[in-house]
């Protein structure tokens, strides 16, 4: 079977698959579907059937890296500032605390476990190590928006979700992008090497420069479908550039979708055209994904994947309990919040290929990490979301229907008829009209009339 011809079924297949059983399967069962294309992609592998042979494989490689682009730009339009500027500064600092606590944590324990196991110095097993610190970093962002809008949940602790997940993925790619500057080929430009903060530079340009040259071409367009081919063509541009020059492909176009969402007149219409084809460009990179995977031949593979995912659910929920304690967030947030953040998306698996299309150390042990996380949590992670919502949300109903019993126990009545205090105060004829009411009070409104404290500031 020819590689166009897989290509061509392959995205068939993902569009049918984002626009009818994804959306069936969240709404039906909170499931948030994605994993079974990776097992997909294994299989057709040339690790198993044989379908997709390697030429084949290596053949696509510019549709996946079109794939890898579109998930930094997807992350990049996110940064509209008018809408970030209204959010709480205490919910970027427990987001950023979190973050870099897990980032921390696995970096570290990655980098004693891999020196120690291939005996190599530490310098060597930090690349390695900080490629998997950031693909422990990331989140997923669809299990939150699904198990929200399942609950119709609202509140503090939806925001401070969909918060961390943002900045969760910020911080793994602005990560894995110094990763890739620092341990860069040595290039030599007039007699030097290229030093690394050079290649950061490098970089952010590619992708300020596409933004710019983007915004200048389209002007007023606002046709969707226009925006979407003229995206791809900017995306492929972005990414195909970066990856040329062995830098990372996807801080390159998050600094592209960022500059296009604050600078065009066609916001809403860009933003719609990249997330209405997010879902079938991530089931074309899981299936791309799980056909490159091949097994790492490192003997001490297990014991540094198993290290990976303990170091990463320990970083997730102490990060998360810690920022909350921190901050002040922990009654509002709870003590398990982190659970929420647990499960991993498309980021993580353009991390892990990104690194090995770039020829990191030890790149396959590092993908199979990922892999292996990703086919663990992605099924699973809009029921951990609805497993820290729902409980916030039962407690803060119960919260308000206690506010309003004990306020009308201190005294208040419903309109119309006399208060207690009053008619033993005033004692009047049985044949005399009952005395008018007193004034309802603020805190007698009913169940969601009156704002409850969501923040212990407010409280």
């Amino acid at each position: 079977m020819s590689a166009s011809l897989i290509l061509v079924l392959v995205v068939v297949a993902a569009y049918l698959a984002a626009h009818v059983a994804f959306d069936w399967l969240g709404r039906r069962f909170l499931i948030a579907s994605g994993a079974e294309y990776l097992m997909l992609g294994i299989l057709l592998g040339p690790q198993l059937s044989g379908i997709l042979s390697r030429e084949a494989v290596e053949s696509l490689a510019p549709v996946t890296t079109l794939a890898l682009g579109w998930v930094g730009a997807v992350v990049g339009v996110q940064f509209y500032l008018p809408s970030l500027v209204r959010v709480n500064a205490i919910t970027y600092g427990v987001a950023l605390t979190e973050s870099c606590l897990t980032f921390l944590v696995v970096g570290l324990l990655e980098t004693l476990a891999i020196g120690w196991l291939s005996d190599v110095p530490f310098t060597v097993a930090a690349a390695p190590a900080a490629a998997l610190a950031g693909i422990a970093t990331a989140s997923s962002s669809a299990g939150v928006a699904l198990a929200a809008r399942h609950l119709r949940a609202r509140g503090a602790e939806v925001e401070q979700l969909g918060i961390s997940s943002l900045v969760n993925g910020t911080v793994a790619v602005v990560a894995f992008g110094v990763i890739a500057s620092i341990w860069h080929p040595p290039v030599f430009v007039l007699g030097r090497a290229i030093t690394p903060t050079e290649w950061v530079a490098v970089t952010l340009g590619i992708g300020v420069v596409g933004g710019i040259l983007f915004h200048l071409f389209l002007g007023r367009e606002s046709h969707v479908d226009r925006l979407f081919i003229s995206l791809t063509g900017g995306v492929i541009l972005v990414s195909g550039a970066a990856s040329y020059v062995r830098v990372s492909p996807l801080l390159a176009a998050l600094c592209f979708g960022a500059i296009l969402v604050n600078t065009s007149r066609s916001r809403a219409e860009i933003v719609a055209a990249l997330t209405r084809v997010e879902r079938p460009f991530y089931f074309v990179l899981l299936v791309f994904a799980g056909a490159a995977w091949r097994p790492s031949t490192s003997a001490w593979w297990l014991p540094v994947v198993v290290l990976f995912l303990a170091a990463r659910t320990a970083g997730k929920l102490g990060g998360a309990r810690i920022a909350a304690r921190w901050s002040g967030m922990l009654p509002v947030l709870g003590p398990d919040w982190g659970r929420a953040l647990l499960g991993q998306g498309p980021l993580a698996l353009a991390i892990a290929l990104s690194y090995v299309y770039l020829g990191g150390a030890i790149p396959y042990l590092v993908f199979t990490a990922a892999v292996v996380s990703v086919l663990l949590t992605d099924l699973l992670s809009p029921q951990l979301v609805r497993s820290v919502l729902a409980p916030l949300i039962e407690e803060r109903q119960l919260r308000s229907a206690r506010h309003v019993a004990a306020a009308r126990a201190r005294g208040a009545a419903p309109r119309g008829a006399p208060t207690q205090s009053a008619a033993a105060q005033n004692p009047a004829p049985q044949s005399a009209a009952p005395q008018s009411a007193a004034p309802q009070s603020a805190a007698e409104a009913p169940p969601g009339a009156e704002p409850v404290p969501t923040r212990p500031e407010e409280a």
